[in-house]
């Protein structure tokens, strides 16, 4: 009689690889929501927020420097927390994705509460919106998925999409997940774009919150 060895915990879910890209979508329309809805600032996309600092220290006008300053700090401390949550967790990365994605998805639901409540509520859904992308960024970075260690911004994706291209010299392996990720990410914003401009902030912060739940419960801990 043989017995079947056991099954992985790690194994059990969604594959990692699909479960980014979702979240990489989730960024497109959390910055959609931010930048069309919070006035012109980023709460997933650092790199523009830095630049919109910049923008805002010399004075061009739309962009303010209070915006950008507080979504970049809730950004920083939701990283920081969110390295003290994954070391928390142990080795685990079905858990450590899991318990991140959960926070993260209670967190833009307090969001999407406090802008349906109290829509002049701006630097409470800032604050909100970019704690959860920080946290969620250092669970991401700690995973070290090929080619998706960032859901929050493409600009090194497509660079790898096109240096290790045929047409640049390469292989070309990764193409399809770097092209799955720069889609992802657009469709988001599009997504993000048009419920801003049709219902407003709260609902597209519900849709987000809604979609980092699902992926919470399903994803594994295996690329």
């Amino acid at each position: 009689m043989t017995t079947e060895p056991p099954k992985d915990p790690e194994a059990r879910g969604v594959r990692l690889v699909p479960v980014l890209l979702g979240l990489t979508l989730v960024s497109g329309l959390i910055d959609a929501v931010s930048f069309l809805g919070l006035g012109h600032v980023f709460t997933a996309n650092m790199t523009g927020n830095v630049v919109m600092l910049g923008f805002a220290a010399a004075g061009a006008p739309g962009f303010t420097v209070r915006h950008t300053a507080i979504s970049l700090a809730c950004f920083l401390v939701g990283a920081a927390a969110g390295g003290r949550l994954i070391r928390r967790v142990g080795d685990s990365r079905r858990t450590g994705a899991r318990a991140t994605l959960a926070v993260e998805a209670l967190l833009l639901a307090g969001a999407s509460a406090v802008a349906y409540a109290t829509p002049g509520r701006i630097y409470a859904v800032i604050a909100l919106t970019a704690f959860a992308m920080g946290l969620r960024n250092a669970t991401v970075r700690k995973l070290a998925v090929r080619d998706l260690s960032t859901t929050t911004v493409v600009t090194m994706t497509l660079t790898g999409l096109a240096s290790d291209s045929h047409a640049g010299g390469g292989t070309g392996r990764s193409t399809p997940r770097r092209a799955a990720a720069v889609v992802a990410m657009f469709a988001g914003a599009v997504l993000g774009a048009w419920l801003v401009i049709h219902h407003g902030v709260a609902l597209p912060l519900l849709v987000a919150a809604a979609a980092s739940g699902v992926l919470a419960v399903t994803a594994s801990g295996r690329d």
